[in-house]
């Protein structure tokens, strides 16, 4: 979670619907007003209790057991860090990460199952966090993080793209049956109709999924990046899919929403992290760092995603900081705060362990504030 532990009070609001519907002449929505309905303030009493996370992320190493197209950590620098591979030096970092206040730990690579001692000792230190993997080698036990696979297509599409054969088979043996598990379906402009055998393939196998969204990395020239017409079609694939696996997909509406729009996160919601924000006054700008596996890191350069075409980002980490970080934004009515509950709602059960979804509470597409609608046109 990433947002500032304040309590917002009187807010400019926009017109509210159904029974909560108010003239426009009247004041706007106080936030008191707003807990008024039981669903609400019981969704935003469950949420706020994790307002203590505080993230960083880690590039483990920079070696992978495959190569993808459109792989964002093989562009920028980040690539050429040499590999630390000292357990202790792994040590002493999280214990001055914790010091400075990071509960909440990323880590990523190239591919950070391929050094396993590593992962273990960072649980160790800071027991809360997920791990970004292609799901090929499985991480053990002692790695209490919840666990990311990340699935591209079909095992059809996984070949082509990724280089990697049968692959939906061998993540699923891998994860199958593991509470830590949640596979990650990133839809590209071309695999949006796969994924309907793909979640079909994880409901039967009793796994849990959320999707992502391709975000181009920087000087990309491949052809998975989407179009006003993929971004539409991705949508409406996700609530579909929302609707038929309430059990397997984690997901909202608002979710959907604020990841296809034809606008990217950054345009519509003003990115956080350090890379696109230079506030050090508080929040990520201050607190969020992006070490490579070297173990250094460079402000300039810290993102969620590194090297990823800003406008073009809709990622599915970036947005865990973006729109959550926008309490304030969306603290103007009750749909709209609902709306924003239920993506911190999915962003907490897709990246903390432990952390059981509850059901949506708006079933319907709202725009995002200040967002002249849902549609995907610029």
């Amino acid at each position: 979670m990433r947002v500032h532990n304040r309590t917002p009070g009187a807010t400019g609001g926009i017109q509210g619907r159904n029974h909560w519907e108010r003239n426009p002449a009247e004041k706007a929505w106080k936030f008191s007003e707003i807990l008024g309905d039981p669903g609400i303030r019981a969704r935003w009493e469950r949420v706020r209790k994790y307002f203590f996370l505080r993230e960083s992320t880690y590039d483990m190493t920079h070696r992978c057991n495959i190569r993808c197209d459109g792989c964002y950590y093989y562009e920028g620098e980040k690539q050429f860090a040499e590999d630390n591979r000292n357990p202790e030096d792994w040590r002493r970092l999280m214990a001055a990460e914790k010091a400075r206040g990071i509960t909440f730990v990323v880590l990523a690579g190239a591919e950070p199952s391929l050094v396993p001692e590593l992962c273990e000792v960072c649980c160790r230190e800071i027991p809360l966090g997920a791990i970004a993997t292609n799901g090929l080698k499985r991480l053990p036990d002692a790695v209490g993080y919840r666990i990311h696979v990340s699935v591209w297509g079909n095992d059809e599409t996984s070949e082509r793209v990724r280089n990697a054969k049968n692959m939906l088979d061998r993540q699923i043996d891998n994860y199958r049956g593991d509470d830590r598990a949640v596979f990650i379906y990133t839809f590209t402009r071309h695999n949006i109709d796969e994924a309907d055998s793909v979640v079909k393939r994880l409901a039967d196998a009793g796994c849990r999924a959320s999707f992502n969204m391709f975000s181009a990395p920087v000087g990309y020239g491949g052809d998975l990046r989407h179009t006003d017409a993929s971004l539409a079609r991705t949508r409406e694939t996700m609530v579909d899919l929302l609707s038929r696996y309430p059990e397997t997909v984690l997901f909202s509406h608002y979710s959907a929403v604020a990841h296809t729009h034809g606008r990217g996160l950054h345009d519509l919601y003003g990115c956080s992290y350090p890379r696109m924000n230079p506030s050090t006054d508080v929040g990520l700008g201050r607190s969020f760092r992006q070490y490579r596996a070297d173990l250094t890191w460079d402000r300039s350069a810290a993102c969620c995603v590194p090297d990823t075409d800003c406008p073009d980002c809709r990622h599915y980490a970036a947005g865990s900081a973006v729109v959550t970080a926008r309490l304030f934004r969306h603290a103007v009515d009750p749909d709209t705060f609902a709306a924003w509950l239920d993506y911190v709602d999915t962003y907490l059960a897709v990246w903390v362990k432990g952390y059981e979804k509850g059901a949506n509470l708006r079933q319907r597409f709202i725009s995002p504030p200040g967002a002249s609608g849902v549609d995907t046109r610029p």
